[in-house]
């Protein structure tokens, strides 16, 4: 039932633009057009960020930030695998895909490092690329209290979902 409420909108959509006599092509290519100015404020902002991250990975550092965390969050039952997940998850979600992907591969889904990854993956946000994006497109520099509260939701949302992966999934 639900995988038909896409279509049906599609469709909705353009019996309604059948309806109002509406060029349907031209409306979309408009639309299109008028999207690039926005293109172009974003874009930069998503280019320099990606190959922060880029950077970062390739030159080893977060291999090394992780070395100096692991015998900090050990102790509390974090695996440590983990922790290039956690860390990254805030910038990116490919490279947070593509971490999740790496664990699964190697860990199995089925394991508690599979199922905890997951877990995050849908408990947390990119919180960094959705500022750069929606802040950037209209133009916002200072965003007071917004990256502050999402880095603790982030923090909760990793706290919660490490313990609700704890609790339902023991191995």
């Amino acid at each position: 039932m639900i995988s038909y409420i896409i279509p049906a909108l599609i469709v909705l959509l353009l019996v309604y633009a059948l309806f109002k006599r509406t060029n349907i092509f031209t409306a979309f290519i408009d639309g299109a057009a008028d999207s690039l100015p926005l293109l172009k404020t974003i874009l930069p902002c998503l280019a320099t960020m990606l190959i922060a991250i880029s950077v970062f990975r390739s030159s080893g550092a977060l291999d090394y930030l992780i070395s100096l965390l692991s015998p900090v969050f050990s102790p509390l039952g974090l695996d440590p695998k983990l922790l290039p997940l956690i860390l990254l998850r805030p910038f990116s979600g490919s490279a947070a895909v593509a971490i999740t992907t790496d664990l699964m591969a190697a860990e199995g889904a089925d394991s508690l490092v599979g199922y905890t990854a997951g877990v995050l993956m849908g408990a947390s946000e990119t919180i960094f690329y959705t500022l750069a994006l929606y802040f950037g497109s209209i133009g916002i520099k200072k965003t007071r209290f917004t990256l502050p509260v999402a880095l603790i939701a982030s923090l909760i949302a990793v706290i919660t979902g490490i313990w609700f992966s704890k609790l339902l999934f023991p191995f």
